[in-house]
C-alpha cells in the first residue's frame, strides 16, 4: 500500500527527502511496513544505534541492518543521493540515460551511473507480479539497427523480442498491463514458454497465424488467430504493434539506440515498469513503488551485472 502523502513535484520531493535522516525513516517504513519485527525472536521493538542504519532488538539483541539484503547494501553513497536518483529515473516520462544521470548527480565516472541504473532496473521486476488476464494480444518483433540478411523472422543480427499486452477495456483504457522479453527464436517452445510465464490461463490470446502459436489452445488458452488475409499486421493486432513502436522509439530517443543485445532484457524491464504505471495520478507513484521493491531485491555488484550480461 503506497503512502497517501507522496510529493507531487520536485520542490515537495526535496523538502521531504532532502536529508539522509528523512530517507532513512522512509526506508525503515518501506522495509517494515507493519512495524519492526525481529527475525530472530519475533519481538516488535528495537533500539536505534548511533549510525541509525542498524536496529537492535530489545529482547534478543539481534542487530538488523536497514540496508542489508537490499540493492543499497554496502553503499558508500548517502541515501539522499540514492533517493534523488530514483526520483530522476521514475519522474521523467522518458527515463534517463546513464550519461545524464552522471551529470545530474555529479558522479566521477560513467560506470557508477550505469551500474546504479542497472541495479534500479533489477528492482523494477516484482517476483510476485500477477500474470496478464482478460484479452491479450501477443506477437514478436526484431529490435536493432539494419543489418544484412533476411527480413522478418529470419533477420540476421537483430534481437527477437516477444510481447503481450492486455488489449481489452481496462479501467477505461484500451491497453492494460504489458510484458516483454527477449526470446532465442520464434519457435513454439520459445513463444509458448514466454506466454506461459506472462499470461494466465484460460485467457483469450490473439496472435497472427504464425505456426509458433498453433499450440496455444492445447496449453489452455482461448486462442484467437487473426485472419491472415488482413492487409497489415498493425491492423490485425493494433495494441501490441503500438507498444512495439513505442519501445523502439524509446530506445532510440532516451538511449540513442545504443543498447546492446546482452543488456536489452534489463531495458525492456524498465520500459514495462514505466508502461504499467503510465496513468499514475502522481509522478512520485513510480518512485514509491521502486523504493518499496528496492528493499525486497537482493543486492547485485557491478561485476555480477557485467558477468550476467556477458553470459546472456
Amino acid at each position: 500500500m503506497l503512502p497517501d502523502d507522496l510529493p507531487q513535484d520536485f520542490l515537495e520531493f526535496n523538502a521531504r527527502f532532502g536529508t539522509d535522516e528523512q530517507c532513512r525513516e522512509y526506508l525503515f517504513r518501506a522495509r517494515w511496513p507493519d512495524g519492526f519485527r525481529c527475525d530472530g525472536c519475533g519481538h516488535d521493538h528495537a533500539y536505534t544505534l548511533r549510525t541509525r542504519l542498524v536496529y537492535e532488538c530489545v529482547a534478543c539483541r539481534k542487530q538488523h541492518s536497514l540496508l542489508a539484503g537490499t540493492i543499497f547494501e554496502q553503499t558508500k553513497t548517502a541515501l539522499a543521493r540514492w533517493f534523488l536518483a530514483i526520483y530522476l529515473v521514475t519522474s521523467s516520462k522518458g527515463g534517463i540515460a546513464a550519461a545524464e544521470l552522471q551529470r545530474q548527480l555529479g558522479f566521477g565516472s560513467y560506470q557508477t551511473a550505469w551500474s546504479w541504473l542497472h541495479k534500479l532496473r533489477k528492482a523494477m521486476v516484482r517476483p510476485d507480479r500477477e500474470p496478464l488476464a482478460g484479452r491479450v494480444e501477443a506477437d514478436e518483433t526484431y529490435v536493432g539497427g539494419p543489418r544484412p540478411g533476411k527480413r522478418g523472422r529470419g533477420a540476421a543480427g537483430k534481437t527477437l523480442v516477444a510481447g503481450a499486452v492486455e488489449a481489452g477495456e481496462t479501467e477505461g483504457r484500451r491497453l492494460g498491463r504489458l510484458r516483454l522479453a527477449v526470446v532465442p527464436d520464434a519457435s513454439a517452445a520459445s513463444l509458448e514458454g514466454f506466454l506461459g510465464a506472462a499470461v494466465a490461463t484460460p485467457t483469450a490470446v490473439a496472435t497472427d497465424g504464425w505456426s509458433g502459436y498453433a499450440g496455444l489452445a492445447a496449453e489452455g488458452y482461448a486462442h484467437e488467430p487473426v485472419d491472415p488475409g488482413a492487409p497489415d499486421a498493425a491492423l490485425r493486432l493494433p495494441g501490441i504493434h503500438l507498444v512495439f513502436g513505442l519501445v523502439k522509439r524509446w530506445l532510440l530517443g532516451t538511449h540513442h539506440g545504443a543498447v546492446s543485445k546482452k543488456h536489452l532484457p534489463a531495458y525492456l524491464d524498465e520500459y514495462v515498469f514505466r508502461f504499467n504505471r503510465r496513468t499514475a495520478k502522481r509522478i512520485s507513484h513510480g518512485f514509491a513503488r521502486l523504493v518499496e521493491q528496492a528493499v525486497r531485491t537482493r543486492p547485485v555488484t557491478y561485476r555480477a551485472i557485467v558477468a550476467a550480461a556477458a553470459s546472456a
